[in-house]
């Protein structure tokens, strides 16, 4: 800790601004291909959505449409004569349609904790998880703990596809946490299965176990993604239009 406050302080790097002020830092996010992209052929539309080894992308005549829950972060789509543009924002967190049902009726207070659940993914959602912690983004300013205890969990963020194996475990782990109680998904897998599934070792995304309040797409999705679904589900930021790439930047509106 005592050589991160050194190098801050050399440095002037320091924790985020955001949510107060949107963050451009490079590499802060790797993006998303835009949910809509036209293009001049339908041979090159058609060509775009075949390198996607995810289903992804769908060819609709000259028009390109992004499923970005399925988006697996591999870049190929961004290469060659059909590149696709990319958004390099992060503010992905969407309400599902049970959770939009059931919105917090007024914010939470500024101590929310936070139960993490692995169903089975590959780390790297996880570890983006960790890096919340850390002096950069420092969630804890906001109000945001994590806690090994699902009794003091107001929420229940899992990442990974749920396999067979941890189907019980999640389940459990839901069943003791306090009402009222919210589930966030984050990533790719969390969301659809990813490459993982459905499958014989796992049964596809958390919402076929659980009921899902807000969704967090990406591969894995950037500390800022998942940041910002937790501002939304407290109430202090707003769903971003997925069809807007401005709206993606990370600027509050």
């Amino acid at each position: 800790m005592s050589k991160w406050i050194l190098n801050g302080l050399l440095t002037r790097v320091k924790t985020t601004a955001y949510p107060r002020r949107p963050d451009h830092t490079p590499g802060i996010s790797p993006g998303l291909p835009e949910a809509s992209t036209e293009f001049l052929f339908p041979e090159a539309a058609g060509a775009a959505a075949a390198v996607c080894p995810s289903g992804a992308l769908k060819a609709d005549a000259t028009r390109l449409k992004t499923d970005q829950q399925r988006c697996i972060h591999c870049m190929r789509c961004a290469w060659g004569a059909t590149a696709v543009p990319w958004d390099k924002g992060y503010q992905w967190g969407r309400w599902t349609r049970n959770g939009s049902a059931r919105k917090p009726a007024q914010p939470f207070g500024h101590s929310v904790h936070i139960r993490v659940v692995d169903g089975g993914g590959c780390d790297a959602c996880l570890l983006e998880v960790q890096q919340l912690t850390n002096p950069y983004y420092n969630m804890h300013r906001l109000g945001f703990f994590l806690t090994p205890s699902p009794r003091h969990a107001d929420v229940l963020l899992v990442v990974g596809p749920v396999t067979r194996h941890m189907r019980r475990p999640l389940l459990k782990t839901y069943e003791a946490m306090p009402e009222p109680r919210w589930v966030v998904a984050a990533g790719s897998c969390a969301l659809t299965g990813g490459p993982f599934g459905p499958s014989f070792a796992t049964l596809g995304g958390v919402a076929d176990v659980l009921p899902v309040d807000i969704e967090v797409p990406g591969c894995p999705p950037p500390p800022l993604a998942i940041l910002h679904a937790l501002l939304l589900l407290t109430g202090r930021a707003e769903q971003a239009d997925m069809q807007d790439p401005k709206a993606l930047s990370g600027v509050i509106r």
